[in-house]
């Protein structure tokens, strides 16, 4: 009997609609976007405006961790000074940060 009542209460009610089954799949899209995928493009470009205002005399670390200073710079490439009569060619996208003068040696 209480199982005749809840079939028939279940067969009168409407389906929702279909675009409501897409709400939580929108919903999370929305948040990787505003806590992901937003701030990394703005720290990327905020890191390629460093990285193209590179000049000769500044001192950077290199991704692989090299610390030196900048010799010569082209539009692809930057010449680094890593000791006396060393010098390296890097590619310019490689350079992970340029460190400010007067900053501290992390070692130190």
């Amino acid at each position: 009997m209480i199982i005749d009542i809840l079939a028939a209460a279940g067969a009168g009610a409407e389906a929702p609609p279909a675009w409501i089954n897409f709400l939580p799949i929108i919903g999370m899209v929305a948040i990787f976007w505003f806590l992901i995928i937003r701030p990394q493009m703005k720290r990327q470009k905020e890191h390629q405006a460093k990285i193209g205002s590179v000049k000769k005399g500044d001192q950077v670390v290199t991704a692989g961790g090299l610390v030196g200073k900048v010799a010569k710079v082209t539009d692809d490439y930057v010449e680094i000074d890593l000791a006396k009569d060393v010098r390296v060619k890097a590619v310019k996208h490689t350079i992970g940060d340029i460190i400010e003068p007067g900053g501290k040696p992390a070692n130190d």
